[in-house]
């Protein structure tokens, strides 16, 4: 079940134990650890939701899986999840723990999705024009998808610019077909 007040409660308290401890960093590294294996793999998922294996049980499984992997700090926030039955709400605290340390260390996350890969010179630019726009860090994140056929998508946390060629051809597709002239030619 979906539950962003909750996911965000147990993200807060998760950084602020971090920060207190001097261990953000790492936490961080072990957050994202565990988002790549619970979207990874579809039977850490299927454990962390099923309420037919036992709470004993899934910290035995969740040790043996996380044991070597991640800080002390992360391990204790696991066990406390599985005592107090929330451990289905992993997933969604993961993201939300990232939300709020991007917003601790003042960090952007910004999006570009082009038809075709780019080049290093070209990327510094988008960095350097993205950030003259805010006073954030930026953290990119580049994905390629050749339906766009050329330009760029760029999202940001609260915007969405659409450079492509797939967008302009929908827009005339648009035009086309919501013809204003032809109901009058009747």
């Amino acid at each position: 079940m979906v539950n962003p007040r909750l996911a965000s409660r147990y993200a807060k308290s998760l950084v602020d134990l971090a920060a207190e401890k001097g261990q953000l960093e790492a936490v961080r590294a072990d957050m994202q650890v565990l988002q790549q294996i619970i979207r990874g793999n579809r039977d850490v998922a299927n454990l962390l939701k099923s309420p037919i294996i036992k709470p004993d049980k899934k910290q035995q499984i969740l040790t043996a899986i996380f044991e070597n992997r991640i800080s002390t700090i992360s391990n204790a926030f696991i066990k406390l999840l599985v005592i107090k039955g929330r451990e289905s709400n992993l997933p969604e605290i993961t993201t939300a723990f990232e939300k709020q340390y991007n917003q601790l260390k003042n960090i952007s996350n910004v999006k570009i999705t082009t038809a075709v890969p780019i080049d290093a010179a070209v990327l510094g630019a988008i960095r350097q024009k993205v950030e003259a726009g805010t006073d954030k860090k930026i953290e990119l994140e580049i994905a390629v998808e050749p339906d766009l056929i050329g330009g760029f998508v760029l999202e940001t946390e609260d915007r969405l610019y659409d450079a492509s060629v797939l967008r302009d051809l929908k827009d005339i597709k648009k035009q086309f077909t919501q013809n204003i002239y032809t109901p009058n030619i009747r």
